[in-house]
């Protein structure tokens, strides 16, 4: 896939990537094993929507990489483990939204994606709570209503609108590819950022990480990212039609 970015493309970078970091920097006082509570991935989920994979996934790339610089200052560390995983979530989501999937696939990926998620949080939940402090209620409860949560919006979404199915299957694959890399990446390198982590990353929190990052960023990206993007494309409607979902996902169009 050739980059072919337009001077507009280039601007909406600009204002996206400062967006996402400064809202990244309100929210970094929340973090687990050194990765950040980030509500703001929203920003370019939406625009990757509605801009493509590659403003999205620079603008991600950018954005997380400043903010990183606002919160710890740790440029290496950002370069390895950030940066690559929010290139790739936000690519996903602008590449797959142009996508056509088919009812059954989606329902397919969805049930995969229940049954994983919660396989991996039960065989792990002693790990997970000894490590966040949560009792194992508390960490079930939150899981249910996040994850969980979200996949089972991705299957009403799936059959009720057309038009976004390609968009929540874009955010869950997104969402997994780039929190499973930053997962392994800070397990690989941790022993090289002592000064950062205090102590190397243990493998056995690889999944917990994972899990974490999935259940605190996805249901932005997935809940509120529709409303937003379809009041953007009615306020600009040639925006409506630039990343549009190939052959058979015409944007209003209800699933038959």
């Amino acid at each position: 896939m050739k980059i072919n970015l337009t001077t507009q493309d280039v601007a909406v970078i600009g204002i996206c990537s400062a967006l996402y970091a400064v809202f990244g920097y309100l929210t970094a006082g929340i973090t687990f094993f050194g990765i950040g509570f980030l509500p703001a991935v929203l920003i370019p989920a939406v625009f990757a929507a509605l801009f493509g994979p590659w403003v999205g996934g620079i603008s991600g790339a950018i954005g997380i990489f400043i903010r990183d610089m606002l919160v710890h200052g740790n440029a290496p560390l950002s370069l390895v483990a950030g940066v690559p995983a929010n290139f790739i979530l936000f690519f996903l989501i602008g590449y797959l939204y142009t996508k056509n999937i088919r009812l059954k696939q989606a329902l397919t990926y969805v049930s995969l994606a229940i049954v994983g998620l919660l396989v991996l949080s039960i065989v792990l939940l002693p790990d997970m709570t000894a490590y966040a402090g949560f009792s194992a209620r508390a960490f079930l409860l939150t899981f249910v209503l996040t994850v969980i949560g979200s996949l089972v919006a991705i299957a009403v979404v799936s059959i009720r609108w057309k038009e976004w199915r390609s968009y929540a299957i874009g955010a869950v694959v997104g969402q997994i590819a780039g929190g499973f890399l930053l997962s392994i990446t800070v397990w690989a390198v941790s022993p090289l950022f002592l000064n950062y982590f205090e102590v190397p990353f243990e493998a056995v929190f690889v999944l917990p990480l994972f899990v974490w990052t999935i259940a605190t960023e996805i249901p932005f990206i997935l809940l509120a990212g529709p409303p937003i993007i379809a009041v953007v494309q009615r306020a600009f409607p040639v925006l409506q039609y630039r990343n549009k979902p190939q052959k058979g996902g015409t944007i209003g169009q209800k699933n038959r």
